[in-house]
């Protein structure tokens, strides 16, 4: 899975209060493209991605030729990334997926038998290359993340727990092996100052550990927080993920059995864990959890039902924080898939603001959602702005009627961007090519946002 997230401003929803909530659930989950199922057959072990053009990429385990295979959605339809299903020599039941700023697709997966190990490729001008393997050691677990500056990192349960760093051909070692004691459902970020985070279930407890992204193979990771974000439940695809706002890690997870087996977010307030909104929210047991934040700083989960006596056993179903009420919520509905479904990954596109959703159900499944109707960008005032030049080197001038008491920069996945600003401009000349997102503040509060290139 796949994670992105982000700046604070105010949502509609504060606007609106409890009004937004009817509105929300009145959006309706499209599908993207010609039709809902996207695969020739079925599929598993889905992971989403979107690049800075609001591309959006899918990976899963392609049943049809059992392999694993890539699709892209240009804005229009979908395509296999290299033509055809099935880029890998043998199965590929554990995978990840990642993207650069440069655009480039990144593809790992547990080689298949007799293989073993972390294959790694890359989609770049038109064609896949398979870099050398991250490990060769037996591995099922597995994620990647791409840093600001373009280095690929790879994480796997090879040895309780390795992240590696790809650096002119070869992997190297990032801080100790075996740091995690173990990386049921793995999954890693890396934040805009050079952090690597990693998620994982150990133990009975939801564990995130960190090391600076330039670490040598003797540097120790550093529990966050110093202890258990939560007490987990690590069956059944009850999976934890993380994702970052301004360099803050959110996860999800599964609560124990003792606590019901539903979900549960938790954020680091750069001391401790915190609770996000209410505990256990989920209606009853689930599992297939994923987790996504907008770069608006709004959390969005997604899960399965999994209560073989409940009559929607299988059923997703995502959720977001009301911030007026701090409770979580149902949107789109009070259930996503027509049936039992499996391998949830969500996250949000920026660029043309929607909620992308990935899950399998007789196949590949993607949908996306609307945020126009929950987003503050679309709540039509006075307090406009422009900028130019827009695409831009570097150097961008804000004109605006109103007084503009703060500016921020951040990427398209909500990570803050170092800029400078001086007056009535704005340069962003050490950002690397790509989209990002600038938001103003006006002396009375309000906000607007507006989308920015880096050439």
């Amino acid at each position: 899975m796949v994670k992105n997230s982000y700046f604070n401003f105010k949502k509609a929803i504060i606007l609106f209060g409890l009004g937004l909530n009817v509105l929300a659930n009145a959006q309706s989950w499209d599908n993207i493209g010609s039709s809902a199922i996207i695969s020739a057959g079925n599929s598993g072990y889905n992971n989403l991605a979107i690049d800075a053009s609001g591309n959006y990429y899918v990976s899963y385990y392609d049943l049809s030729v059992a392999k694993g295979s890539v699709q892209k959605f240009d804005g229009n339809s979908w395509s296999y990334l290299g033509g055809s299903p099935g880029i890998t020599t043998g199965t590929a039941t554990y995978n990840a997926l990642a993207t650069d700023t440069q655009g480039n697709i990144y593809y790992s997966n547990q080689a298949g038998y007799p293989a073993t190990g972390m294959e790694i490729r890359k989609f770049s001008a038109g064609s896949w290359s398979q870099l050398t393997s991250a490990t060769t050691n037996a591995v099922n677990y597995q994620a990647m993340a791409v840093s600001p500056s373009n280095i690929l990192f790879a994480y796997s349960s090879d040895g309780a727990g390795t992240v590696r760093r790809y650096n002119n051909g070869t992997w190297e070692q990032v801080g100790t092996a075996g740091f995690a004691g173990g990386v049921t459902f793995a999954e890693m970020a890396v934040s805009t100052d050079n952090t690597i985070y990693t998620c994982q279930v150990n133990g009975g407890g939801i564990k995130v550990y960190k090391i600076d992204a330039n670490a040598t193979s003797t540097d120790s990771w550093t529990q966050v927080g110093g202890a258990a974000a939560g007490n987990a439940y690590g069956s059944d695809n009850s999976y934890s993920d993380i994702a970052l706002y301004n360099n803050t890690p959110f996860v999800v997870y599964v609560s124990s059995t003792a606590e019901g087996r539903k979900l549960n977010v938790k954020k680091f307030d750069g001391t401790s864990w915190v609770q996000v909104g209410n505990a256990n929210f989920s209606d009853t047991v689930v599992n297939n959890t994923a987790i996504a934040v907008s770069p608006n700083g709004t959390p969005y989960v997604v899960a399965c039902i999994w209560d073989s006596s409940n009559a929607n056993h299988g059923r997703n179903s995502v959720y977001t924080l009301n911030a007026s009420t701090g409770n979580w919520e149902k949107i789109g509905g009070d259930f996503v898939s027509s049936g039992v479904c499996t391998f949830n990954d969500i996250a949000v596109d920026p660029v043309n603001n929607y909620l992308v959703l990935a899950y399998s159900e007789s196949g590949a499944v993607l949908k996306r959602l609307s945020l126009n109707s929950l987003s503050v960008n679309d709540v039509k005032n006075n307090d406009t702005f422009s900028v130019y030049p827009n695409p831009t080197h570097g150097i961008l001038t804000i004109k605006s009627d109103k007084k503009i008491k703060a500016v921020e920069v951040t990427s398209i996945s909500g990570q803050a961007v170092n800029s400078k600003i001086i007056d009535q401009s704005v340069d962003i000349s050490d950002a690397p090519t790509g989209v990002y997102l600038l938001k103003a503040t006006f002396d009375n509060g309000k906000t607007s946002v507006k989308k920015i290139i880096k050439q």
